[in-house]
């Protein structure tokens, strides 16, 4: 094959690659199509990389690298599959965070490769290294810092330096004003200063992920997820990569416009989340309202009874639902109320658990029916109709003091508002705080009960609870 006709095999590959990345994206917004449109990912990410190696293989001066790329492509694949083969959903937000953390890396690692390269270098290409080390350095230091906050590692409060704002500024503006230097010296000296840019942006990367509250990881989840695409995207004009190019796009795009609609969702600004987050002090002079009144709590067997003489329930699926692992025996419950001709609904939040869609994935590996998985904006109207309202291992989301307490650093946040309902039930393992750290009004409230108990162990007891009250 010559090299005109490979040419416009790869050409050809490119397209029929950046079509199968296109249909992925489009399958993966709804849960009936997600598992076809990883199919089209899949394929197009194997077609991309096979014309790649063919590129090698013609370029005869590559040929020898291939020895290389073939074991390193191989080392990779059993690692990432034994990763995804053993991470537990409690554990994708972390393996999500890290896997960006992998490209911001890459990003930076190609980029001094191309400077250190022989090629003769323009202004253009220059400009193109500055700015994909720039962007892969942030996403790469952030990246670390978002998996160790979800890990536990790291407190899920905000770091809030005095005059965080003004140092970001300075630093960003220093990392921009280095690339004239930069443009302007040859060899080590331009080294240099690639190297100095490179820890002021990893610095900038830990400070801003640093200060975010642990209520908005699952924006910070997705904005990352945008930095590792506009790398990609970056890294692809340094490279002269179309593909590359092509896919760091949709990546950079989708991940921002998912990130502002779950601001928009949380009434919040994209530039708050990046710049401030929950969990910052609040107004100066005020003084966060302590909840009033005492905890009840109740048992499996007064909770079983609640819901035989219920009519409709509302279920609303939490963290502590994904630690417990609790998503099977929930679908066991919802399918035990329905034989008994309850109105069974999911109650979603844009923000529940630790990465955007966490709870949907969960109910859709349990296989829970989607036509009866509502969103906040659409549920929310129910709950003064509903029986009883379940909230499993949920906190912040259903925290009343976000509109009612001016003082709250959760203030503004919109929430499920289950408290309207007859009965609510939280199941819990303890009193304590949510992730954002702010103690919930809605535990006090007369209408509240506590179900002190792992998840997946009270769920269970419940459906034992009624199948044996059916039995009877």
């Amino acid at each position: 094959m010559n090299d005109s006709v490979y040419a416009a095999f790869l050409s050809l590959t490119w397209v029929v690659a950046g079509v199968l990345f296109i249909s992925s994206l489009k399958g993966l917004s709804n849960p009936e199509t997600a598992r076809r449109g990883n199919g089209y990912g899949i394929v197009g990410m194997g077609a991309a990389v096979l014309a790649v190696l063919g590129l090698a293989f013609l370029d005869g001066s590559a040929v020898g690298n291939v020895g290389i790329l073939v074991p390193a492509i191989a080392i990779g694949a059993l690692i990432g599959s034994v990763l995804a083969a053993r991470v537990e959903m409690t554990g994708m937000p972390e393996l999500v965070a890290v896997l960006h953390s992998f490209v911001g890396l890459a990003a930076v690692l190609v980029g001094y490769a191309s400077y250190m390269s022989d090629e003769a270098k323009t202004g253009l290409l220059l400009g193109e290294i500055w700015l994909d080390v720039l962007i892969g350095a942030i996403t790469f230091t952030g990246s670390v810092v978002a998996f160790l906050k979800l890990r536990g590692s790291l407190s899920g409060s905000p770091l809030l330096l005095p005059a965080r704002h003004l140092l970001n500024a300075s630093t960003m503006t220093a990392c921009l004003g280095l690339a004239i230097p930069f443009a302007m010296a040859d060899g080590t000296g331009g080294l240099v200063f690639l190297l100095i840019m490179t820890l002021l942006a990893g610095l900038l990367g830990i400070h801003l992920v640093a200060a975010i509250g642990g209520a908005d990881m699952p924006v910070v989840v997705s904005m990352l997820n945008s930095y590792s695409g506009w790398t990609a995207s970056a890294a692809g004009f340094m490279l002269n990569n179309d593909l590359l190019i092509i896919v760091g796009a949709l990546v950079g795009s989708s991940g921002a416009i998912l990130s502002y609609i779950m601001c928009r969702a949380m009434n919040r600004s994209i530039w708050n989340v990046i710049f401030g987050g929950f969990g910052a002090a609040p107004p100066a002079g005020s003084v966060q309202k302590q909840p009033e009144g005492d905890v009840v709590a109740t048992s499996i067997e007064e909770l079983g009874a609640e819901l035989e003489n219920a009519k409709h329930v509302i279920i609303v699926p939490g963290y502590g639902m994904a630690v417990a692992r609790a998503q099977h025996a929930v679908r066991q419950l919802v399918d035990v109320l329905k034989e008994r001709g309850v109105t069974t609904k999911f109650a979603i939040h844009p923000v529940a658990g630790r990465l955007p869609g966490h709870m949907n994935v969960l109910l859709a590996e349990a296989n829970v029916p989607y036509d009866i998985v509502e969103e906040m904006d659409e549920i929310n109207p129910d709950f003064p109709r509903t029986d009883v309202v379940l909230v499993i291992g949920a906190n912040d989301i259903v925290n009343p003091g976000a509109q009612t307490d001016a003082s709250s650093p959760i203030y503004g946040m919109p929430v499920l508002e289950c408290w309207k309902a007859k009965r609510v039930v939280v199941v819990k393992r303890s009193r304590n705080s949510g992730y954002a750290g702010v103690d919930n009004p809605l535990f006090y409230l007369e209408n509240t009960r506590m179900l002190f108990a792992d998840a997946k162990v009270g769920m269970e007891g419940l459906v034992t609870r009624l199948k044996v009250g059916k039995a009877a």
